[in-house]
């Protein structure tokens, strides 16, 4: 085909899911550079071999399939789509912005539906999982406005709980109900009103907020069970879709103490839970009061990073945020689209907080300074204690995105309200799940009005299957992180070294080091992601084709993963990126656990590649 570039053997996987022959994998091979670009522009030879992307950029086609379901039902497959999200909550918010966004379109052409158990199903034997999802219907031409939403937010339901409805619906055990029905259904939950919330499982034991359960527990949170599913059960479970209730709920308390930082064991469940650890070792939570109980989970990171802006502005009031530092992309359309506005800090240095601290002492007031620490894709650090003094001064919160430090590595919590993180990086590892989490600073002046929001708002929206998946990949998370810091450190040295790199981005090298230093723990170390820009696009380019490592969006995978990650992330806005460092020709590096020597051998032979520039 014309135009098509020359593939080396290791880039003949154009559109192929990453991990290879994984159902739910969370990143897609784009192998060259060219692929990239093609991706961005749309180009057939590139999108129509997609068989999966990163979760909030591509619809997966097991919820392509149930939203064509939806829409055969309740609409016309010529005119209208369907957005799928867990609850009828997120799928209000999603009709909300639709009519937000397109005021001249009349609010009643959108229709929310929300499905449910079929009321005769049978609530005896063991407790199971049962299929729940909302929907919202909307006119085709709208796309782009729904897809910025579930984007943006991060309130889209999964590919596995797409699959365990799409069944559901065909068997008859998922139906649709009525707006009369729901309110009927919500009077059948009783105590506070923190608990009244519909939840993915059956509602007898688990109403509680942030995962805690209801009724007489084992010492662990959880309702005491017996005959926990062994591997076996696992296997007969994941594959019958017959997911146990009990089980899903051990596995999400052991994400939260594994977060808190009082799990560290790699043994089954529930086991590990009576052997956790309470802040017996420097990689805890080493805040007095914190526990498990200030750990909320979320569906995926950006997700977190929603919901603790709406929190925040619940309790608060609506106020302008702070954007401080380069940013991940949606984190600042969060802050521009879902509130009054957003001061963005691009470089993220000292005259950029010279500058907050001068309209603060005008008079300028804000929400919540939202910041990376480090930062993605510059790895750049910001001044926390400075950050912390002014917003004690001046009354906002911080909010803290630990992803690419990672709590093993840097302890950010006393300088944060919130603390949050994208569980599908390298807390899992193995590239198949979506996760997010949020943290609370027992010690906040917000801490008490967040509580009381989040005992209102919060839903419990992470997919049981999607818990127990995650659970099982973070099991190991201590032991992996030493390796992969290791592995970073050595990919840094090789770059730093070649006469072809013009930047090495890594926070041992930064002139932010201090900052990390600051929050650094004891043993901890200076991450797994990295970048590095080029003298010339040329040279980006044929490094990147002549890399043997898997290449394609997302990181902290425990393979190693590249991407033009500029091209990717800020195609249709380079000279935007360019201003704050963001060059063309970056490349950015999330560094596996592979035997070190050989991944040293994959860097040098890469750069060998790179024509001589000499004489």
């Amino acid at each position: 085909m014309p135009g098509l570039p020359t593939l080396l053997p290791w880039n003949e996987t154009v559109g192929e899911t990453i991990p290879p022959d994984t159902p739910h994998a969370v990143s897609v091979s784009l192998p060259t550079w060219k692929a990239n670009v093609a991706y961005e522009e749309g180009e057939r030879w590139v999108v129509d071999k997609m068989q999966c992307g990163y979760p909030r950029f591509f619809i997966h086609p097991s919820i392509e399939r149930l939203a064509q379901t939806v829409v055969q039902q309740h609409g016309s497959l010529e005119a209208d789509k369907a957005m799928l999200f867990p609850t009828r909550g997120c799928a209000g918010r999603c009709r909300d912005f639709l009519c937000k966004e397109n005021p001249d379109v009349l609010s009643s052409v959108f229709k929310v539906l929300e499905y449910v158990p079929q009321a005769q199903q049978s609530h005896s034997g063991p407790k199971r999982v049962l299929p729940r999802v909302s929907a919202v219907i909307y006119p085709k031409e709208l796309w782009p406005t729904a897809k910025a939403f579930w984007q943006h937010t991060g309130e889209g339901i999964s590919s596995r709980r797409a699959e365990f409805c799409q069944r559901a619906l065909e068997d008859g055990t998922l139906v649709e109900q009525g707006s009369d029905t729901q309110l009927k259904a919500s009077r059948l939950f009783k105590g506070p009103r923190r608990y009244q919330r519909p939840m993915s499982i059956d509602h007898s034991d688990y109403n509680g907020t942030n995962g805690h359960a209801n009724g007489h527990a084992n010492g662990n949170g959880i309702t005491a069970s017996e005959g926990a599913p062994d591997s076996d059960l696992f296997v007969e479970e994941r594959y019958g879709r017959n997911l146990s209730a009990d089980f899903a709920a051990q596995a999400k308390l052991a994400i939260r103490k594994r977060i808190a930082g009082s799990l560290a064991t790699d043994t089954d469940l529930p086991h590990s839970l009576d052997e956790a650890t309470n802040g017996a070792t420097d990689r805890s939570r080493d805040v007095p009061g914190f526990s498990v109980d200030d750990v909320y989970l979320y569906p995926m990171g950006m997700n977190a990073i929603y919901q603790a802006h709406r929190a925040l502005m619940l309790s608060r009031g609506e106020k302008p945020s702070i954007m401080y530092g380069f940013p991940y992309v949606d984190t600042l359309k969060v802050l521009e689209k879902f509130g009054p506005g957003v001061a963005f800090y691009g470089f993220g240095n000292t005259s950029d907080l010279d500058d907050l601290e001068a309209k603060l002492e005008s008079g300028e007031r804000y929400l919540a300074l939202f910041c990376e620490f480090p930062g993605n894709p510059l790895l750049r650090s910001p001044d926390l204690l400075r950050i912390r003094a002014l917003a004690d001064k001046y009354d906002f919160a911080v909010v803290v995105d630990e992803t690419i430090g990672n709590f093993l590595n840097v302890h950010v919590l006393p300088y944060a309200d919130v603390v949050v993180s994208s569980l599908t990086k390298i807390f899992s590892g193995d590239c198949n799940v979506m996760g997010g989490s949020m943290i609370l600073n027992p010690h906040s002046q917000y801490y008490e009005s967040l509580r009381k929001v989040l005992e209102v708002e919060y839903e419990d929206n992470q997919f049981e299957e999607d818990s127990i998946y995650l659970e099982r990949n973070s099991r190991d998370y201590v032991v992996r992180i030493d390796r992969v810091n290791h592995n970073a450190e050595a990919v840094v040295d090789i770059l730093r070294a070649h006469p072809a790199i013009k930047q090495v981005n890594y926070p041992k090298y930064d002139e932010t080091r201090k900052f990390y230093d600051a929050c650094r723990l004891p043993n901890g170390g200076y991450g797994g992601l990295l970048s590095a820009t080029f003298y010339s696009m040329e040279d980006a380019e044929v490094f990147y084709d002549h890399l043997e490592t898997q290449k394609g969006p997302s990181l902290g995978t425990n393979f190693t993963l590249s991407s033009p990650f500029v091209i990717l992330a800020h195609y249709n806005e380079l000279d935007w990126a360019a201003q704050y460092g963001c060059d063309a020709t970056l490349v950015r590096f999330s560094v596996g656990l592979e035997e070190t020597e050989a991944l040293k051998e994959v860097f040098n032979k890469a750069l060998a590649a790179i024509p001589s520039r000499i004489g």
